[in-house]
């Protein structure tokens, strides 16, 4: 039986110019690492009704350190994926909020969000089936 390519349901196909081999520059690259980040993408769907104060999303988020809350924070900012703005009062406040590029972002964290409803059960029951193979 010979294999049938599958095209996505809602994604568009996107070509890149040509790369070496796994070429560090290679943009689809940077797409990866940023959905690597676990906390990333976290984040970036929190962020989607409007700026939070960091202690709001470390509430909302649970299982998160400070520490790693603001070095992905920080890691964002400089991707120019939020935007950090600080307020001038006593006590100081901070709010992050999506950019464009952050806001685009959503795109495909829905879609992946649509196949983990789609597929999620079928893929742990697989796994969880495999796991008692392997006992």
């Amino acid at each position: 039986m010979s294999a049938v390519p599958i095209e996505p349901v809602t994604a568009e196909r996107v070509e890149f110019a040509p790369y070496g081999d796994f070429e560090s520059d290679c943009p689809a690259r940077m797409g990866v690492d940023i959905f690597g980040n676990s906390w990333l993408p976290v984040i970036v769907y929190l962020l989607r009704d409007g700026p939070m104060r960091p202690g709001e999303l470390r509430t909302a988020i649970g299982g998160i350190s400070q520490k790693m809350l603001t070095q992905t924070l920080r890691r964002m900012e400089r991707m120019t994926l939020v935007r950090r703005r600080r307020y001038a009062e006593a006590p100081p406040r901070v709010e992050y909020e999506l950019t464009a590029a952050g806001a685009d972002l959503l795109v495909p964290i829905y879609a992946l969000g649509d196949w983990v409803d789609k597929h999620g059960r079928a893929v742990n029951e697989a796994l969880a089936g495999a796991d008692n193979q392997a006992d």
